[in-house]
């Protein structure tokens, strides 16, 4: 991968087409010029409000900020388009109906590569199975396991698309969730579009109309009075989108009412569901909650809560889920200056999740700072910055 800007040089530099000094932006930002300056040299990490509240003042997108480490001609960028063509003639699929056992192979295997991070190798096979599952939708007279189907497709191609920083696909990738889950009544697939619809304003900085969209769907989802697993796994999964989203809002009372919901709902469980692609459970609600931490301007506490976690992970989570965990824990460990401690959470991060680490915006910009920070002839700091395209 080539070497691309991270979101400091980003800043900087549109900072300057726009001819304001960094006095102006941090002030407009509502940031501190010191904070902002450390930003831009890379000793200090753009964290997502942060970005949001900068990318608002310059007026452009938190995407834009962040960068694209894949512009450039490359099959992940032919794949995009080609995802997004399909996604676009949704109606119209070219691909014939698959048998019944083929298409349960193929979609079991979206959901393992979604859930193992491995992203290009999703995307290779998300095109033309979008095509399949649809045509087998259209012919089932209305059948709520074949539109549920549809559903979970999409949820894995939001998946790709927000990692890989495609903001407008991943918006376009939500109406058609929306979309399949609406075809028949079908409440847990509904509930699964509402958190990647509350995702697509989480990553735009919308913080207060994401938790808008995340209060609308639990209102909607309690009121269809399902029961069961399912209603546990996607109840819990909206309150965990809404700890995220108020955490980055610095609600600190949205923040813990949500997270009491979600351990209340968790403790109805043995252990940690897959539902619709949504993980939910004591554990998953553990790693929200030290991420919440972070946001909240504590990360003294969460690196005290990521000791047992880091030592052993919650069990059955996949590597999206303990992937991120490590990049939190390196956040928060940057955050408390424990540099060494910074690099041994990223390297694990890397071992067990690495697309997801090698684009991931927040392991991204921990590894720039301690890139800058720690001495650079590191040689596994170096390996690492140049798979996340931070060196060259």
């Amino acid at each position: 991968m080539e070497s691309t800007p991270a979101a400091g040089e980003n800043i900087a530099v549109l900072r300057k087409a726009r001819g304001m000094g960094q006095a102006k932006l941090a002030r407009e930002a509502g940031i501190s010029l010191s904070l902002l300056s450390k930003i831009e040299v890379g000793t200090r990490a753009a964290t997502p409000p942060v970005v949001a509240d900068i990318a608002r003042a310059l007026h452009v997108t938190t995407a834009r900020i962040y960068g694209q480490p894949f512009m450039g001609p490359s099959e992940q960028a032919d794949l995009l388009n080609e995802l997004r063509s399909a996604v676009r003639r949704h109606t119209l699929p070219r691909e014939d109906q698959p048998t019944p056992t083929a298409l349960a192979e193929e979609l079991n295997r979206a959901a393992a590569l979604r859930a193992d991070t491995r992203y290009l190798e999703l995307l290779r096979l998300l095109p033309s199975l979008l095509g399949r599952v649809t045509a087998s939708a259209l012919a089932s007279g209305g059948d709520a396991t074949a539109w549920g189907y549809v559903a979970d497709v999409y949820s894995c191609a939001y998946a790709v698309a927000h990692r890989l920083g495609q903001p407008d696909l991943a918006d376009m990738i939500v109406s058609r969730q929306f979309w399949a889950a609406q075809q028949t009544w079908n409440p847990q697939a509904e509930a699964a579009a509402a958190w990647n619809e509350a995702g697509t304003y989480q990553s735009a900085g919308q913080y207060e109309d994401g938790l808008a969209i995340v209060e609308r769907a639990i209102g909607r989802y309690e009121a269809a009075r399902s029961n069961g697993v399912d209603r546990v796994v996607h109840l819990g999964s909206l309150h965990l989108r809404g700890v995220v989203l108020a955490s980055r809002n610095k609600d600190k009372q949205a923040t813990a009412e949500h997270l009491r919901r979600a351990h209340e709902l968790a403790s109805q469980l043995d252990s940690d569901m897959l539902r619709h692609n949504l993980t939910f459970g004591a554990g998953n609600t553990a790693l929200y909650e030290l991420a919440a931490r972070v946001e909240l301007g504590q990360p003294d506490k969460a690196t005290e809560m990521s000791a047992p976690l880091v030592t052993t992970p919650p069990p059955g989570l996949k590597p999206n889920r303990v992937g991120r965990l490590y990049i939190d824990v390196a956040r928060a460990r940057l955050a408390t200056k424990d540099l060494p401690g910074a690099e041994e959470a990223l390297k694990r991060a890397f071992a067990v999740a690495p697309q997801l680490s090698e684009i991931h915006p927040m392991s991204r910009e921990v590894l720039r700072v301690l890139f800058v920070l720690h001495q650079r002839s590191k040689p596994e700091l170096l390996t690492m910055a140049k798979r996340a395209g931070l060196a060259s």
